[in-house]
């Protein structure tokens, strides 16, 4: 993968994936693909099931993956992918929580009379999504992190959360910032934790944060993979219901013997810290490719055979382009719906990870939301 799977772009207000930044923000870039995503605000439109839609990119949340969030980084370039469409699914996801604001609902609401409202409603804004969280704001965060796991448990449903504050992250790329130092995102994490409540929640763990370390030295990596398992254990340690999954990048970058090994000193093998992997961040490669790819990851993992991966399944319905390009792609369609229930044996949620419709920075701004991309996503 060759960029970042998630564009992050902190915004004073949600917008895009939910993003709670000092109220809600987040954006995120895919190394080898990514920029700024804002934070995914969704819960208020019904869930309709759509019919065919082609969708898929692979790149971060907010922007490309991997990394993995939205901001154009060099990173492996992926693999190509069939372009074959993916069979959808109308599974309503009833038990993913979708959050109220976005930017995609403020669109929906603001544009009563477009042509495209009813297709970007029902087949985007209809669905859950992520909330992220991409701002250093220790005073805000536990009250922001616990307005979303409180609501989700009031409805029991199940929140997806994506901390977003490593340092260095997206290696300076479009969704570069992040806290100062690794004592601050520490810090940051134990109050991030703080608001994670009792009920079930997924969290999405700094995507791009293990598949982009080479940009690190040595020692900059080692210290970084020991906050990550520090931040795995804290928040399992504050809600034992929690599931937290390690950045696993995506099947067309490292090779998964090299991934496991980095993701293993992360603390991604040890159920003191871990639930699995998740993969494709903003990306688009395919679902099958990303199951067999999260497989041999754990495989060579090893640790309990509990763990298990999620797959970021929203813009990956026709596959990765076999160019590689990795910034709003023309030809990519929704995937998978969100579920919970994948019938395939380790692998334990497909998630819209990156909101559909947010610009990597080609169709428009970084992490913006744009209709006409959402459209093309979406029919």
């Amino acid at each position: 993968m060759v960029a970042a799977a998630s564009v992050v772009v902190a915004v004073g207000t949600a917008a895009g994936m939910l993003t709670a930044l000092g109220g809600e923000d987040a954006d995120r870039a895919d190394a080898g693909h990514p920029r700024v995503t804002h934070s995914v605000r969704l819960d208020a439109l019904p869930v309709s099931p759509f019919p065919s839609v082609s969708a898929s990119r692979s790149a971060s949340p907010s922007v490309s993956p991997s990394p993995t969030a939205g901001k154009p980084t060099s990173s492996p370039s992926p693999k190509r992918s069939s372009t074959k469409r993916e069979p959808r699914t109308t599974d309503p996801a009833t038990r993913l929580y979708r959050h109220p604001d976005s930017q995609v609902l403020d669109w929906v609401r603001a544009h009563p009379d477009d042509p495209r409202q009813d297709v970007i409603a029902s087949r985007i804004a209809g669905h859950p999504a992520a909330v992220w969280f991409a701002d250093h704001t220790p005073a805000t965060i536990t009250s922001r992190v616990r307005a979303v796991t409180a609501a989700g448990a009031a409805r029991g449903r199940v929140p997806v959360l994506v901390p977003y504050a490593i340092p260095d992250r997206d290696c300076g790329g479009h969704s570069e910032g992040g806290a100062p130092d690794l004592d601050a995102y520490d810090a940051w994490i134990d109050r991030f934790a703080a608001g994670l409540g009792t009920g079930e929640v997924i969290v999405v763990l700094e995507p791009d944060s293990v598949a982009q370390s080479e940009c690190l030295t040595a020692g900059g990596r080692a210290d970084r993979f020991a906050s990550l398992a520090r931040a795995g254990r804290v928040m399992k340690d504050a809600n034992p219901a929690a599931r937290v999954y390690y950045d696993a990048g995506h099947s067309g970058w490292h090779a998964p013997a090299k991934q496991a090994g980095w993701l293993k000193q992360a603390g991604a093998a040890s159920a003191d810290s871990s639930d699995g992997v998740f993969s494709n961040v903003s990306n688009f490669h395919a679902t099958a490719d990303e199951v067999a790819y999260d497989r041999a990851v754990l495989d060579a993992l090893g640790g309990p055979a509990s763990l298990g991966a999620v797959i970021d399944t929203s813009r990956n319905g026709n596959g990765a382009p076999a160019d590689g390009e990795w910034c709003d792609p023309e030809g990519r369609s929704l995937g998978r719906a969100p579920t919970l229930t994948t019938g395939m044996g380790r692998i334990d949620a497909y998630l819209w990870v990156k909101l559909p419709g947010e610009s990597d920075g080609c169709r428009g701004e970084p992490g913006t939301f744009t209709p006409s991309y959402a459209y093309d996503l979406a029919r």
